[in-house]
């Protein structure tokens, strides 16, 4: 096989993702911070940064290295949407072989598809694999078989094989790719370097996995790619993610939610305003790639909206679906940025009406033209950074507190977690996971901090096939 990768414009460079609502797992387009999570199945583990693809991903590589007899490896499926991503894999790679030296450990993801000779440079690494290959089944035979660095130009990929996948261990909401790579070429960001150019999975495919899920008990699909508003170009027919949306909810009546992961505020189309206006079963919670408020910099970074833009989405969806949330992924201290054109990604959250905040310090990446530009201070960075959390915790508190006496159906998690149709975290500890359950929303006094601070009073134990209460 071969070993040849795609360089970005200078060497190892590395950046960007899907988002959702902070410490969720729902997102896509934009950065965001990589949160490593660790699942261990039969000896196998598995330790995932950054998205929610990845995560797809890795249920992916699971059933792979399953059967192919590798009961004992730790596959590393890593992120470069920051230098700190890459930072904190290549810091996991060295913690997880001081603890189990005998332990093979393979490396994957974005960051080892950009730089694979910087993890092939590591002697705790067994393996690396490139993003196309990762998803191949004959990639995980025995290592004796295979190169010890086989990762091929990503940018010569043209087509997205589906992959079918039983469900998410201990989840009751599945992450499912339509969508891969990206043709736009933001200027902080260098993930189509990771992922390649843009390719979807035909809507067929997509069904089928649905279905496949649904019959196996899952009551949550959230969709989720790179940049997936770009959906379906390069597929006969050039259906848009709203056809996509509109079909997958007719074909499977019987999946009780549906969720998109991050999307481009400027490619929603009118199919996706249908579904939104019409159908309950399509949750009212949209997290929009916005990035900043100010047109400056919004140009300076490339992106293909500007303020007024984002500011005609949000009120003509509201319009639409009164009660929609929001969130965003936004950057602090962009080069360049002023404390003025800072004010005017701050003023977004209440003008937009954004509750969740995916915030990400502006982090240069080498190779990436936003990284030539004049620099912000890290301190600035970290402190506008911060301003803008405490403004998305004080919006997320103030619509909670608005929810307080409002009826909906919550799906329960693991843990006695729910969640409500705009995401909300609701304490329901007596009701079994991956329960559909109409409840009253009630003040979680005994949360102190912790926790949800919302509980959920039950109505009535919901069917599968209950549709969102209202």
């Amino acid at each position: 096989m071969s070993t040849r990768h795609a360089k970005p414009p200078a060497p190892q460079a590395a950046q960007r993702q899907e988002s959702g609502p902070p410490k969720s797992g729902l997102k896509e387009s934009g950065p965001q911070e990589s949160r490593p999570q660790e699942a261990e199945t039969s000896g196998l583990h598995m330790q995932t940064f950054g998205c929610r693809l990845n995560f797809y991903e890795s249920e992916v590589m699971r059933r792979h290295a399953k059967a192919a007899g590798l009961d004992d490896a730790l596959i590393v499926n890593t992120c470069a949407v920051t230098s700190e991503a890459q930072r904190q894999a290549e810091q996991a790679i060295r913690r997880a072989h001081r603890d189990a030296p005998q332990r093979p450990i393979i490396v994957t993801g974005c960051a080892a598809q950009i730089a694979p000779e910087r993890f092939a440079a590591m002697p705790q690494v067994q393996r690396v694999l490139g993003n196309e290959e990762k998803l191949r089944p004959e990639a995980w035979g025995a290592s004796s078989e295979h190169a010890r660095v086989e990762v091929n130009d990503i940018m010569q990929a043209t087509t997205l094989a589906p992959q079918l996948i039983d469900g998410f261990d201990q989840q009751t909401r599945a992450f499912i790719q339509v969508q891969q790579g990206c043709d736009h070429r933001c200027t902080f960001c260098i993930i189509p370097y990771g992922r390649g150019n843009a390719r979807s999975v035909p809507m067929g495919d997509v069904i089928t996995q649905v279905r496949h899920l649904v019959e196996g008990g899952t009551k949550e699909v959230v969709l989720t790619g790179v940049d997936i508003t770009s959906y379906g170009p390069d597929l006969p027919g050039d259906p848009s993610l709203g056809q996509l949306v509109r079909r997958l909810l007719s074909a499977v009546p019987e999946l009780p939610r549906l969720r998109l992961s991050s999307i481009d505020s400027i490619e929603i189309d009118e199919h996706l305003l249908h579904v939104l206006a019409n159908e309950p079963r399509f949750m009212p919670h949209l997290h929009l790639s916005l990035q900043a408020g100010s047109d400056l910099i919004l140009k300076r970074m490339k992106r293909r909206h500007l303020r007024a833009d984002a500011l005609r989405v949000c009120q003509k969806i509201r319009a639409l679906r009164p009660d929609v949330v929001f969130g965003a992924d936004l950057i602090a201290g962009f080069p360049t940025e002023t404390e003025e054109q800072f004010q005017d990604s701050l003023a977004l959250v209440e003008d937009c009406g954004l509750i969740y905040l995916h915030v990400f310090p502006y982090s240069e990446r080498e190779g990436t033209p936003a990284a030539r530009m004049p620099q912000v201070a890290k301190p600035v960075r970290k402190e506008r950074a911060a301003r803008l959390r405490a403004a998305g915790d004080a919006a997320l508190a103030s619509y909670t507190q608005s929810q307080i006496g409002a009826r909906c159906q919550v799906l329960v998690e693991k843990g006695g977690l729910a969640r409500s149709p705009q995401f909300l975290a609701v304490s329901l500890p007596d009701a079994p996971a991956g329960s559909l359950v109409d409840v009253v929303l009630q003040a979680n006094d005994g949360a102190a901090g912790k926790g949800p601070t919302l509980r959920g009073h039950p109505l009535a134990l919901a069917g599968v096939t209950s549709a969102a209460s209202s």
